[in-house]
């Protein structure tokens, strides 16, 4: 059990996944810091354009732009007033 899981951390750390994952946080921050866009509707614009894509790069790319959508979030929250529910404490 122990070394699936070792294969699944260096598949997902590949030198070939890093990159698709930086993008994905990248991309994911610039959408959630938009005030009216959210990290949900990032994943969904973000989504068409994994179908040509490896699955392992695509699901870590929609992770990275997911979890990049939330911390943007919190950007837009404490400069403007919070709009969502998630970020409502974040300026205090």
């Amino acid at each position: 059990m122990f070394e699936h899981l070792v294969n699944g951390l260096a598949v997902a750390f590949s030198f070939s996944v890093l990159p698709v994952l930086v993008f994905g946080v990248l991309g994911g921050i610039i959408l959630g810091a938009l005030p009216g866009l959210t990290a949900t509707m990032g994943v969904a614009i973000l989504l068409p354009f994994t179908f040509g894509m490896e699955p392992t790069a695509a699901l870590v790319m929609l992770i990275g732009v997911y979890i990049g959508g939330i911390y943007g979030g919190s950007i837009a929250a404490i400069l403007l007033k919070p709009r969502a529910r998630q970020h409502l404490l974040q300026p205090f």
